[in-house]
């Protein structure tokens, strides 16, 4: 069905038909929208939970925390969800040998990857914005039932919801990346996810300042701090610092990976 999708659209004509034809392929394979509805289910479930669990300490003092600190905390496992997505856009048809019949409707390899990135952008950020929106409301239920409830209009919490978005958006283009680069799904997710939660924890360990800036520059340290309305303090960039370093990591793996897939056979 796929293969028939790919050659049904003549897409070499412009940007715009590529797009569409990446689309259509994206929105037909069911693992993407099980996926998005994890990234949905984990994310806003888990800081109603979360949230839930700590409205009474949060009202009583006892945490010494705000309400602001749990309204984005269950994003951390829609990471998750996203870092899959945007490596399969890339991988999967590597698996299935569809890339062959992408490539000779599109040929133009560049045109191909402008397309998936676009496609991949607008999807998780869509995604990852109901996401956190959903957790917001949800979570704010339980502070509001105690009368320490944040509104929408509270500092940084529009920024943290359609941060969350910008954020899923990028760990699916640094998936892709990396996917592009090894062309192989189960190992492309690997090194993301030890990217994300892994590395960026272990070269705290490095002594001094060299270790500090290390740590701050890690993707998995840098890209986050745009999602929580609370910053993550001193050690770490500040939120739309460290979103700008995340994106520029993101476009060197890209352009590396760009260039291997111009140099491959398909």
């Amino acid at each position: 069905m796929s293969t028939l999708v790919a050659t049904a659209i003549p897409t070499s004509g412009s940007l715009g038909r590529t797009v569409k034809s990446e689309w259509i392929k994206l929105a037909s394979i069911r693992s993407t929208w099980w996926t998005a509805l994890a990234m949905v289910v984990l994310g806003a479930g888990f800081t109603t939970i979360i949230s839930g669990v700590y409205a009474d300490d949060v009202a009583s003092g006892t945490t010494g925390d705000s309400a602001a600190e749990f309204i984005t905390q269950g994003l951390i496992f829609s990471q998750i969800s996203a870092v899959v997505i945007g490596a399969l856009v890339v991988t999967s048809e590597y698996g299935t040998g569809l890339i062959r019949a992408t490539l000779a409707a599109t040929p133009s390899r560049t045109r191909v990857l402008a397309a998936k990135a676009i496609v991949l952008t607008g999807f998780l950020f869509a995604v990852g914005t109901v996401t956190a929106f959903l957790g917001y409301f949800g979570g704010n239920a339980f502070f509001r039932s105690q009368g320490v409830g944040i509104s929408l209009g509270d500092e940084n919490i529009l920024r943290s919801m359609f941060g969350a978005g910008l954020y899923m958006a990028g760990l699916g283009l640094l998936a892709a990346a990396i996917g592009l680069l090894v062309r192989h799904t189960a190992a492309a997710i690997s090194i993301v996810l030890a990217l994300v939660f892994i590395i960026g924890q272990v070269v705290s360990l490095i002594p001094g300042t060299l270790g500090e800036w290390v740590t701050k520059l890690m993707s998995g340290n840098a890209g986050p701090g745009i999602v929580v309305p609370v910053s993550f303090g001193d050690e770490m960039l500040t939120p739309w610092v460290g979103f700008a370093v995340f994106l520029g990591e993101i476009a060197l793996l890209s352009l590396a990976g760009l260039a291997l897939f111009k140099k491959r056979d398909a």
